[in-house]
């Protein structure tokens, strides 16, 4: 088989450094987790791009979750890497770092994962994208789990949409019970 059609995940690997300024602080002082988002959709767009060679378009994000908070002054390192691709899309991992110069610390901030899209620049069709040649046990690893996680994601929607189309109302309910909420004509609702 011809490695024409494969690029290996080192030749799209991107790293992004950048300074948090003042004006990206929130209220708390920190860094609002909006302005990591989007350098986080920014890399993985540039990882993704520099694989397929083309556009491509964020199609979903994989669970955010901030480990730890990041201060102005800090130094915010986002590490990106393709590690695995289907026929159209490509699922980027992303790890974000921030570093501390005064205390000389670095902490994992948070890790996501990207599933961009290639697409047509003029009909915004998806488009094949190449393979990945994968050249170590790490990245044999990383696309195994990669195509785990596009699985459990259909699975996982599947199910919840299986349940909202059987969901009744007197069920919902119940499911309301002990909530934080309220509706006024929840009386005059047959269950």
């Amino acid at each position: 088989m011809s490695d024409a059609g494969f690029r290996t995940v080192k030749a799209s690997q991107v790293i992004l450094k950048e300074l948090m300024v003042p004006s990206y602080a929130n209220f708390g002082g920190k860094v609002h987790g909006g302005v990591i988002l989007s350098l986080m959709d920014k890399i993985a767009y540039t990882c993704a791009a520099s694989h397929c060679k083309g556009y491509s378009v964020t199609a979903s994000v994989d669970s955010v979750d901030f480990m730890n908070p990041v201060e102005v002054g800090d130094l915010l390192t986002l590490y990106a890497s393709v590690n695995y691709v289907g026929s159209s899309s490509m699922e980027v991992g992303i790890k974000v770092e921030s570093e501390n110069f005064r205390e000389g610390t670095v902490k994992h901030t948070n890790t996501s994962y990207f599933t961009m899209v290639a697409l047509n620049e003029e009909t915004r069709k998806p488009v094949k994208v190449a393979g990945l040649l994968l050249e170590d046990e790490d990245e044999i690893r990383r696309f195994v789990m990669g195509k785990l996680r596009k699985k459990l994601r259909r699975a996982h929607q599947q199910e919840i949409d299986d349940i909202g189309a059987a969901l009744k109302i007197g069920q919902a309910m119940v499911e309301l019970e002990g909530e934080n909420c309220c509706y006024p004509g929840v009386m005059h609702l047959p269950l």
